[in-house]
């Protein structure tokens, strides 16, 4: 099974609009971090899509070892 690479071991803020569609990287070699912009192609790796539920600002996983996806969890600390 393919791992995600570790864009950087510190989660990325990011302005979230309520009921817009976000596409979160999942491989990590996206150079929109922490936004998909199809570098995935040709691994196993999918976007993952989320809605957010309000406006906020919102710190989203770049290291992509979350338990929390996109959300970081605190896993970087510990890489």
């Amino acid at each position: 099974m393919e791992k995600p690479i570790v864009a950087q071991k510190s989660p990325i803020p990011v302005d979230l609009k309520s009921g817009q569609t976000y596409y979160w990287c999942t491989c990590g070699k996206s150079s929109n971090q922490p936004f998909c912009n199809g570098a995935h192609q040709g691994t196993s790796f999918e976007p993952l899509a989320f809605t957010a539920q309000k406006d906020e600002t919102a710190y989203l996983c770049a290291c992509k070892q979350t338990k929390n996806p996109p959300y970081c969890d605190g896993t970087h600390n510990s890489l």
